[in-house]
């Protein structure tokens, strides 16, 4: 009766000759080969048993950044998106107000323009990056993050490969700030603003605020996408994606 417990017949064959040899490799050994075969056998039977839950999450990030970071590079994907829309930095927020107090406004909002505009081509030039760190990044407790927060594996690849995609990154913002002129905007900016009496001084990194501001960027319209797949079935566009975040949709019915 031990051997019919086994579903796959290929086990039972292996068991069967087990057992044939026992006199000459010693019930021990044989013992322990067939609990070996057996655990096999349990895990093959388990639900979600062989799934690859790193890839499965690996392609939702990957499909964030096909669906919709790819919008952030078109023009206005991120100055007309109020999710990730770049502002005046902090330092020059009495800056924007006293200009436009000052019957400059058009030149404040050409600024903030610029630095959206500079983002946009910086994330085209640099979604390749993007792409790459999603396929090297160790998911090291798949499980945990697949059961986790609607935004858990973003939040893993954020962790994991922000430092690196800064020094990647912020070559491409400073020649893109350069590509769309937002360097000549933005001097002018800051020596207007310097010129008038009694404000502090102030020269802020503009290449280090809009490479932190465009990370920011392309993160949050990675969470959107991988939403989209942890509660939208139709979003789920591989035989890989339906059948790891369906382990996710158990769970949530228990």
């Amino acid at each position: 009766c031990f051997l019919f417990n086994f579903e796959k017949k290929s086990n039972m064959k292996k068991i069967f000759l087990l057992l044939l040899f026992v006199p000459l490799i010693g019930s021990a050994q044989v013992k322990d080969l067939i609990k070996k075969a057996g655990d096999k056998a349990s895990t093959m039977a388990k639900p979600g048993a062989g799934l690859d839950i790193g890839a499965g999450l690996k392609e939702a990030l990957n499909k964030g950044v096909t669906e919709q970071v790819s919008k952030l590079t078109a023009v206005d994907g991120f100055y007309m998106n109020e999710v990730v829309k770049i502002l005046m930095p902090e330092e020059l927020q009495k800056a924007d107000r006293t200009l436009r107090k000052m019957g400059m406004a058009n030149l404040a909002d050409e600024g903030i323009k610029a630095l959206n505009r500079a983002a946009e081509d910086a994330v085209k030039e640099a979604t390749p990056i993007f792409v790459s760190a999603i396929k090297d990044i160790t998911i090291t407790d798949a499980k945990s993050i697949l059961m986790g927060n609607e935004n858990a594996a973003t939040v893993d690849l954020q962790s994991s490969t922000t430092t690196a995609l800064y020094s990647a990154f912020s070559p491409i913002v400073q020649q893109s700030i350069g590509k769309v002129g937002a360097d000549v905007i933005w001097s002018s900016i800051i020596k207007k603003y310097n010129q008038i009496p009694l404000v502090s001084k102030v020269n802020p990194d503009i290449t280090d605020y809009v490479t932190n501001k465009a990370l920011e960027g392309v993160f949050k319209m990675i969470t959107v996408e991988e939403k989209n797949i942890r509660t939208n079935l139709n979003s789920r566009t591989s035989d890989v994606l339906r059948k790891v975040f369906a382990m996710q949709d158990k769970k949530q019915k228990i």
